[in-house]
């Protein structure tokens, strides 16, 4: 009798532990990799080649095979959207894999999904999706700064950082997020801040969000700006978006710049002026007739950190110009686009320019 309790008790204890094991794999997150090509899956001539490498060769197949680790924290497959590189990327582009990224969060087996970029505009895809994702599912944003082939390649750890962070539960209603060197940053927040070295993505005087530290992620603060589902943007019916510029001012600048750029069809304009968005002498009468004619003017500013202050440098109310707020003038552009799609009233893309 006492054997039969002892037996009977090891086999309750066996299929327990089954049965928690089984729940452990049943919970594990399903995360769906698209790749867009980029420096995480570029070639180099040499093991030491860390700059002068080819962007956009490793298949996404073969980055995921390269972290083999990714099967140990979510059942992961992958997607080849593009294979570009970064600086070729287009509104067309972002317009499909917006539609893409939709479309998979809707699916319930779709617990989250990490997008492989290359980081020249990775904060601007970021934030574009932070604008039109339909979803409070993990969006991670992912780069290297190291082509696959190097030897200290940063790739794989950023990879596998960013899936285990596209499966939490604490990324869920984050917003789109970039995870790159250890570290989570808002994509409204963060820029790229140093042309080759691994720690340059930074939210420079917002802060970073958290940490990736012993395989789980840490967050600290949250964005109190809207994104994703609480935003008014919808992409789903759109196949093209209004042309935005960006004029860059400069000491001695003319409006040779601004003017071309109207000339060439542009709907809205970014001036991305010195300082507090200040507007010079030469460009500011180009600026003027640019509004005149239905352009829509955003004053942001070069320096990439602060609050452009409205009727501050300019007189904005009676210009009629928008200010960009905190925005740098690529991710200015950009909520200008969504904005156009919306309305032409400058009081109600304002009032965008400062919820977004």
């Amino acid at each position: 009798m006492f054997l039969k309790s002892i037996r009977a008790w090891f086999a309750l204890v066996l299929f327990m532990l089954c049965a928690a094991t089984a729940h452990a794999a049943a919970r594990m997150p399903n995360v769906v990799i698209l790749a867009t090509g980029g420096t995480i899956a570029g070639t180099g001539a040499t093991s030491t080649t860390t700059v002068g490498y080819t962007a956009a060769k490793v298949g996404v197949d073969d980055l995921i095979k390269a972290v083999p680790e990714l099967k140990q924290v979510a059942h992961v497959t992958g997607e080849q959207v593009f294979q570009i590189a970064s600086e070729n990327m287009s509104n067309e582009h972002w317009l499909t894999l917006a539609k893409r990224v939709n479309t998979l969060l809707a699916k319930p087996d779709v617990d989250g999904i990490v997008i492989t970029h290359g980081t020249d505009t990775i904060e601007e895809t970021a934030y574009f999706l932070d604008l039109v994702v339909k979803s409070k599912k993990p969006v991670v944003v992912v780069g290297a700064m190291r082509p696959s082939t190097a030897i200290s390649a940063d790739g794989p750890i950023n990879l596998y950082n960013a899936v285990l962070v596209a499966g939490s539960q604490d990324a869920i209603g984050k917003g789109v997020l970039v995870v790159m060197n250890d570290q989570i940053n808002a994509a409204r927040d963060v820029s790229k801040t140093n042309t080759t070295t691994t720690d340059t993505f930074k939210s420079t005087e917002l802060g970073l969000l958290g940490y990736v530290v012993g395989n789980q992620p840490h967050f600290y603060r949250a964005s109190t700006r809207k994104h994703t589902v609480d935003t008014e943007f919808d992409v789903s019916n759109l196949n093209a978006l209004p042309q935005v510029d960006i004029a860059y001012t400069y000491a001695n600048v003319g409006p040779t710049a601004v003017n071309a750029l109207v000339a060439a069809g542009a709907k809205g304009l970014i001036h991305a002026g010195v300082g507090d968005g200040s507007l010079p002498n030469k460009v500011r009468p180009a600026l003027s007739a640019a509004r005149e004619k239905g352009v829509v003017i955003v004053r942001a500013s070069r320096v990439g950190q602060g609050i452009v202050a409205r009727n501050g440098e300019a007189n904005d109310d009676q210009l009629d110009f928008v200010v960009a707020d905190t925005l740098n003038p690529q991710k200015a552009r950009i909520l200008l686009m969504l904005a156009l799609t919306k309305t032409n009233d400058t009081k109600e893309i304002q009032r965008m320019f400062y919820t977004y």
